[in-house]
């Protein structure tokens, strides 16, 4: 089975890779395939456990690929901070990409506007494509641990679960 960390990003994909690379029964990469193109873009091997952001914007082709065969997980973190986030980063990135080739230009709209404009339609896509899919979970950021233990149980996964825990009390990828 696969499972993908649907998210938005800046919301710790990167940290829920790092506690997924702890469990032995499963691989586990971040934006493994993101630069590729076509049916590659897509090709995970079977039993892995993939974080991108930008799956976000391939929802359909994810569809078609995996449909109910797969776990999703919607990975959210408080909205806010989720916000401030990207705005420490909109130069560059996804918000440049969204605020020039999205909303072509986005000159007029302060950074914050951006990023919130961003994060509400990634969210809805999500919820979206969720809406009638079988196996899925929600996973809150800011109750990391526990959602963890929960998400463990239910892929049943093998493998060090105290280490891949201890990978939430670390900031990995984190804004400066």
């Amino acid at each position: 089975m696969n499972i993908f960390i649907l998210n938005a990003g800046r919301c710790g994909s990167t940290s829920f890779i790092k506690a997924c690379s702890h469990i032995s029964n499963f691989t586990a990469g971040h934006e493994s395939n993101i630069q590729l193109t076509g049916t590659q873009r897509l090709e995970y091997p079977d039993n892995h456990i993939e974080a991108d952001n930008r799956l976000c914007w391939f929802l359909g082709r994810l569809d078609r690929a995996f449909g109910n065969q797969a776990y999703y997980v919607h990975l959210t973190r408080n909205r806010q901070d989720n916000i401030n986030s990207f705005v420490k980063r909109s130069h560059f990135g996804i918000m440049k990409a969204y605020r020039e080739g999205i909303l072509l230009g986005g000159q007029d709209q302060q950074a914050e506007e951006v990023a919130a404009d961003y994060l509400e339609t990634i969210e809805t896509n999500i919820e979206l494509f969720l809406k009638d899919k079988q196996l899925k979970a929600r996973f809150r950021l800011e109750q990391a641990e526990q959602d963890f233990k929960r998400f463990w149980q239910q892929i049943g996964a093998e493998g060090d679960l105290q280490s891949a825990l201890t990978e939430w009390q670390i900031r990995h990828n984190a804004s400066t």
